[in-house]
């Protein structure tokens, strides 16, 4: 006796059926071999194997799958616990253990594209095409960005300076100001101010700016007035000490922090002034003024004396120069900016070259790789007179391979000799 089939479908064209029919009137299936569809549909694992792969027959145990008699997890039960039967295995529908496995779409590959900087605005510098949040850090690749003042470089026509972090400090603390003035007689005077941040003071840093923003003003308040350079130096150091001042008097007042200033803000200052054939140094602390000629063949010379410990060694005849800053103590200075600092008593002096170098305004830095003149010398490049930013640039990466373990700061200021017949405007 032939079956009744409960199909709604001919399951080889999908031909609607009509019930009892015993095969299908377009492809001619037999309908009445149609075996009964089961109670419910079984789980079918998803991936288990790949297209074109056979499917599970009939009755294989597919991993993960209800045992039979036992509900499917999630399915329905009735109040005695056995399984409801799904209302799918009532309809009719063909037996799902011969379905072909499913392959679920994959979701499409989204590039991590960088946001790209509007022009003008700085990029990242490591993948070189994110912006830069408010906080400093890369919006693309979360890179943190130097500072500002982790390198910094600047050049004029007659002066260059370079401040670089150095190898081992967390910020730059040193600060430098390069400029011109013109003074009374329409001459150009160069200015080169350099100062080092006092690392065990608090804000050294802001100390430092601080201090080469007011020297440089005050310089270029006093000399196109006529002021000799020599003194409008010495007026400018003590400027540049009474804004550090003004630092430390901004912090709590002293009813609330008596012990203030034993650890006010506080630095160094070293500064040349090249004006109408005259060479004029000024500094306090240990950075220092290096001449170097043009001319190799001729000595240079190193034109500060450092307020330090190991200075005060040599210069009492108590240590030799070599054992003095062999010492551990040798850089602890003696004179400094400051409100913790004594009575401010700058240092200043004049010089007439008679021929062409350059002047080198460093902090130690610098000189902590090139001590001696001759030091100094052998690591100005030969053309310094005619490439001061380039030069600059080759002194700083001179302290970084030697180890760069301070900040470092250089400002070249070029010394030409004045024409032939041309009278210097300063006795």
């Amino acid at each position: 006796m032939s079956q009744t089939h409960q199909l709604s479908a001919c399951p080889g064209c999908e031909e609607p059926l009509e019930a009892g029919d015993s095969f299908c009137e377009v492809c001619g299936y037999d309908l009445t071999v149609v075996p009964e569809p089961p109670a419910d549909r079984p789980t079918v694992a998803i991936g288990t194997h790949g297209p074109g792969a056979p499917a599970p027959a009939p009755g294989t145990p597919v991993p993960g799958a209800p045992t039979p008699g036992s509900p499917a997890p999630g399915s329905p039960v009735d109040g005695a616990g056995h399984p409801r039967s799904s209302p799918a295995a009532d309809d009719g529908g063909e037996d799902t253990a011969d379905m072909p496995v499913v392959q679920l779409p994959q979701p499409p590959v989204v590039e991590d594209y960088p946001l790209p900087a509007p022009a003008g605005q700085k990029v990242c510098v490591a993948c070189r095409a994110g912006r830069i949040d408010t906080d400093g850090y890369c919006e693309n690749c979360g890179h943190a960005q130097p500072r500002e003042r982790d390198h910094q470089e600047y050049e004029l026509g007659t002066v260059a300076a370079v401040s670089d972090r150095g190898l081992r400090h967390h910020r730059n603390e040193d600060a430098f100001a390069v400029s011109e003035a013109t003074l009374a007689d329409g001459s150009l005077a160069t200015i080169a101010v350099v100062c080092d941040g006092v690392s065990s003071a608090t804000r050294p840093d802001e100390a430092s700016a601080a201090a080469a923003a007011a020297a440089n003003a005050s310089l270029q308040e006093a000399l196109p007035r006529g002021t000799h350079p020599q003194q409008a130096l010495h007026e400018a150091i003590l400027a540049a000490a009474e804004a550090v001042n003004t630092l430390a008097a901004q912090q709590a007042p002293l009813e609330h922090d008596p012990h203030r200033h034993q650890n006010a803000p506080a630095c160094t200052l070293v500064s040349a002034i090249v004006a109408g054939g005259l060479l004029v140094v000024g500094w306090i602390g240990d950075s220092r003024v290096y001449w170097v000629p043009d001319d190799r063949s001729t000595p240079p010379s190193r034109l500060t004396e450092d307020d330090s410990w190991a200075a005060q060694m040599v210069a009492a005849g108590l240590m030799g120069e070599a054992e003095a800053y062999a010492d551990e103590r040798a850089h602890a200075i003696t004179g400094w900016l400051g409100a913790d600092a004594y009575e401010i008593d700058p240092h200043t002096a004049s010089f007439k070259p008679d021929r062409p170098g350059v002047v080198v305004v460093c902090t130690d830095g610098l000189w902590n790789y090139a001590e001696s003149a001759h030091e100094m010398a052998q690591a100005v490049p030969l053309d310094a007179g005619t490439r001061p930013l380039h030069s600059a640039q080759v002194l700083v990466g001179h302290a970084l391979d030697g180890g760069g373990h301070d900040n470092v700061t250089v400002a070249l200021v070029p010394f030409p000799m004045l024409p032939q017949g041309a009278g210097s405007a300063y006795a």
